[in-house]
């Protein structure tokens, strides 16, 4: 906005900027998001997901974890394993390029399980089977046995098998 002072050149006003506001130290915290879980929890997939936490130190000696922070972050490594990423993908995930110095690598463990969780996988499309007819010995897909559509048009004529010649 230019406002003109009479005998003064035009001065150009600029609105204050709003105040931004800050929560008080005191204000409650938001609650963490929730750790994922399989949609399937099975025994075996949650002993390999707890298998890979407990191996973590192997191949990162800074992620020594607890037996409590293991069976905790379990369910959302089982998660990342249920929807098709191998072991070796969800470790390195899990541990490259940890912040120096670490101080609480199950805490660091449960961010990353969250913000980098991988989506699922898409679902395939049913595979319908090859079956043999029965009147001309044809190949088509159905899901049950008996015969195709030719023969089934040439019956309903009333014509015999469709038969395919040699």
């Amino acid at each position: 906005m230019f406002v003109r002072a009479p005998g003064a050149a035009a001065v150009r006003e600029e609105p204050a900027p709003a105040p931004r506001p800050v929560p008080p130290p005191t204000a409650p915290k938001p609650p963490p998001a929730p750790l994922p879980a399989p949609c399937r929890p099975t025994a075996a997939l949650l002993g390999q997901a707890a298998d890979l936490l407990a191996g973590l130190r192997r191949t990162a000696p800074l992620f020594v974890l607890t037996e409590a922070d293991v069976r905790r972050l379990s369910p959302g490594v089982a998660a990342w394993l249920e929807r098709g990423v191998r072991p070796e993908a969800v470790r390195a995930a899990l541990t490259d390029d940890p912040p120096v110095p670490l101080r609480h690598p199950a805490k660091l463990l449960r961010h990353r399980l969250i913000a980098l969780l991988p989506p699922p996988l898409p679902v395939a499309a049913p595979v319908v089977p090859l079956q043999t007819c029965d009147g001309c010995d044809r190949a088509f897909r159905s899901t049950v046995p008996g015969v195709c559509r030719e023969c089934r048009e040439a019956r309903a004529e009333g014509a015999g098998p469709h038969l395919v010649s040699a």
